[in-house]
Protein backbone atom coordinates (compact mmCIF):
# COMPACT_ATOMS: atom_id res chain seq x y z
CA UNK A 1 0.00 0.00 0.00
CA UNK A 2 1.38 3.32 -1.07
CA UNK A 3 0.84 6.84 0.16
CA UNK A 4 -1.34 8.80 -2.28
CA UNK A 5 -1.14 12.58 -2.42
CA UNK A 6 -3.16 15.26 -4.22
CA UNK A 7 -2.11 18.93 -4.09
CA UNK A 8 -3.76 22.00 -5.59
CA UNK A 9 -2.97 25.67 -5.10
CA UNK A 10 -4.23 29.11 -6.05
CA UNK A 11 -3.38 32.76 -5.48
CA UNK A 12 -6.39 34.59 -4.03
CA UNK A 13 -6.81 38.38 -4.11
CA UNK A 14 -7.51 38.73 -0.38
CA UNK A 15 -5.26 38.89 2.67
CA UNK A 16 -4.25 35.61 4.33
CA UNK A 17 -6.25 36.22 7.52
CA UNK A 18 -9.50 36.78 5.59
CA UNK A 19 -8.92 33.65 3.48
CA UNK A 20 -8.01 31.49 6.49
CA UNK A 21 -11.03 32.70 8.46
CA UNK A 22 -13.31 31.79 5.52
CA UNK A 23 -11.84 28.28 5.28
CA UNK A 24 -12.11 27.78 9.06
CA UNK A 25 -15.78 28.89 9.10
CA UNK A 26 -17.42 25.46 8.93
CA UNK A 27 -20.76 26.86 10.15
CA UNK A 28 -21.02 29.35 7.29
CA UNK A 29 -18.55 29.83 4.47
CA UNK A 30 -17.22 26.28 4.13
CA UNK A 31 -20.59 24.81 3.12
CA UNK A 32 -20.81 27.39 0.30
CA UNK A 33 -17.48 26.20 -1.13
CA UNK A 34 -18.38 22.55 -1.54
CA UNK A 35 -19.03 21.29 -5.09
CA UNK A 36 -21.56 18.64 -6.05
CA UNK A 37 -19.25 15.76 -5.02
CA UNK A 38 -19.98 16.58 -1.36
CA UNK A 39 -23.22 15.62 0.37
CA UNK A 40 -24.66 15.20 3.87
CA UNK A 41 -22.59 18.13 5.20
CA UNK A 42 -23.05 18.56 8.95
CA UNK A 43 -21.08 20.35 11.65
CA UNK A 44 -21.29 18.11 14.72
CA UNK A 45 -19.08 20.06 17.15
CA UNK A 46 -17.58 23.53 17.14
CA UNK A 47 -17.75 25.14 13.73
CA UNK A 48 -14.84 27.59 13.73
CA UNK A 49 -11.46 25.99 13.11
CA UNK A 50 -9.70 24.11 15.93
CA UNK A 51 -11.96 21.63 17.70
CA UNK A 52 -14.52 21.37 14.91
CA UNK A 53 -15.95 17.96 14.06
CA UNK A 54 -17.57 17.93 10.63
CA UNK A 55 -19.18 15.19 8.55
CA UNK A 56 -19.67 14.84 4.81
CA UNK A 57 -19.75 12.26 2.09
CA UNK A 58 -17.32 12.73 -0.76
CA UNK A 59 -18.15 11.05 -4.04
CA UNK A 60 -14.76 11.12 -5.72
CA UNK A 61 -15.89 8.89 -8.61
CA UNK A 62 -19.19 7.40 -9.72
CA UNK A 63 -18.39 4.24 -7.73
CA UNK A 64 -16.35 5.59 -4.83
CA UNK A 65 -18.02 7.38 -1.92
CA UNK A 66 -16.09 8.20 1.26
CA UNK A 67 -18.05 8.74 4.47
CA UNK A 68 -15.85 11.30 6.24
CA UNK A 69 -15.90 12.40 9.87
CA UNK A 70 -13.20 15.02 10.20
CA UNK A 71 -11.48 16.40 13.28
CA UNK A 72 -10.11 19.89 12.63
CA UNK A 73 -6.91 21.22 14.17
CA UNK A 74 -4.72 24.29 13.66
CA UNK A 75 -1.18 23.06 14.37
CA UNK A 76 0.50 26.27 13.12
CA UNK A 77 -0.54 29.76 12.02
CA UNK A 78 -2.26 29.63 8.65
CA UNK A 79 -2.69 25.86 8.71
CA UNK A 80 -5.95 23.95 8.99
CA UNK A 81 -5.76 20.14 9.22
CA UNK A 82 -8.75 17.83 8.70
CA UNK A 83 -8.15 14.24 9.88
CA UNK A 84 -10.74 11.66 8.92
CA UNK A 85 -11.74 9.35 11.77
CA UNK A 86 -13.03 6.80 9.23
CA UNK A 87 -9.88 6.42 7.12
CA UNK A 88 -6.23 7.41 6.74
CA UNK A 89 -7.20 10.57 4.81
CA UNK A 90 -5.71 13.87 6.01
CA UNK A 91 -6.32 17.20 4.27
CA UNK A 92 -4.13 20.19 5.07
CA UNK A 93 -5.02 23.73 4.03
CA UNK A 94 -2.11 26.22 4.15
CA UNK A 95 -2.73 29.93 3.69
CA UNK A 96 0.27 32.24 3.39
CA UNK A 97 0.72 35.87 2.29
CA UNK A 98 1.58 36.25 -1.41
CA UNK A 99 2.17 39.95 -1.81
CA UNK A 100 0.05 43.00 -1.07
CA UNK A 101 -3.54 41.95 -0.41
CA UNK A 102 -3.00 38.45 -1.81
CA UNK A 103 -2.55 35.00 -0.39
CA UNK A 104 -1.50 31.57 -1.57
CA UNK A 105 -3.78 28.69 -0.66
CA UNK A 106 -2.35 25.19 -0.92
CA UNK A 107 -4.55 22.17 -0.19
CA UNK A 108 -2.94 18.74 0.13
CA UNK A 109 -4.74 15.48 0.79
CA UNK A 110 -2.90 12.27 1.62
CA UNK A 111 -4.11 8.75 2.34
CA UNK A 112 -2.90 5.17 2.30
CA UNK A 113 -3.87 3.75 -1.07
CA UNK A 114 -4.80 0.24 -2.09
CA UNK A 115 -2.19 -2.33 -3.04
CA UNK A 116 -1.71 -4.11 -6.35
CA UNK A 117 -3.10 -3.00 -9.68
CA UNK A 118 -5.98 -1.14 -7.98
CA UNK A 119 -3.43 0.86 -6.03
CA UNK A 120 -1.58 1.73 -9.22
CA UNK A 121 -4.75 3.15 -10.77
CA UNK A 122 -5.67 4.94 -7.55
CA UNK A 123 -2.26 6.57 -7.29
CA UNK A 124 -2.39 7.53 -10.98
CA UNK A 125 -5.93 8.89 -11.29
CA UNK A 126 -7.27 9.82 -7.82
CA UNK A 127 -4.99 12.87 -7.38
CA UNK A 128 -6.19 14.31 -10.70
CA UNK A 129 -9.85 13.83 -9.76
CA UNK A 130 -9.37 15.31 -6.32
CA UNK A 131 -7.40 18.17 -7.87
CA UNK A 132 -10.41 19.03 -10.06
CA UNK A 133 -12.67 19.01 -6.99
CA UNK A 134 -10.30 21.33 -5.09
CA UNK A 135 -9.98 23.63 -8.12
CA UNK A 136 -13.74 24.20 -7.89
CA UNK A 137 -13.51 24.83 -4.14
CA UNK A 138 -10.66 27.30 -4.56
CA UNK A 139 -12.57 29.12 -7.31
CA UNK A 140 -15.59 29.42 -5.00
CA UNK A 141 -13.31 30.51 -2.13
CA UNK A 142 -11.83 33.26 -4.28
CA UNK A 143 -15.31 34.45 -5.31
CA UNK A 144 -16.35 34.52 -1.65
CA UNK A 145 -13.39 36.49 -0.25
CA UNK A 146 -12.61 38.76 -3.21
CA UNK A 147 -16.00 40.53 -2.92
Amino acid sequence: MAQVEATTERIVAADAETVFDALADYNGTRAKLLPEQFSEYEVREGGDGEGTLVHWKLQATSKRVRDCLLEVSEPTDGELVEKDRNSSMVTTWRVTPAGEGKSRVVVTTTWTGAGGIGGFFEKTFAPKGLGRIYDVMLTKLAAEVEK
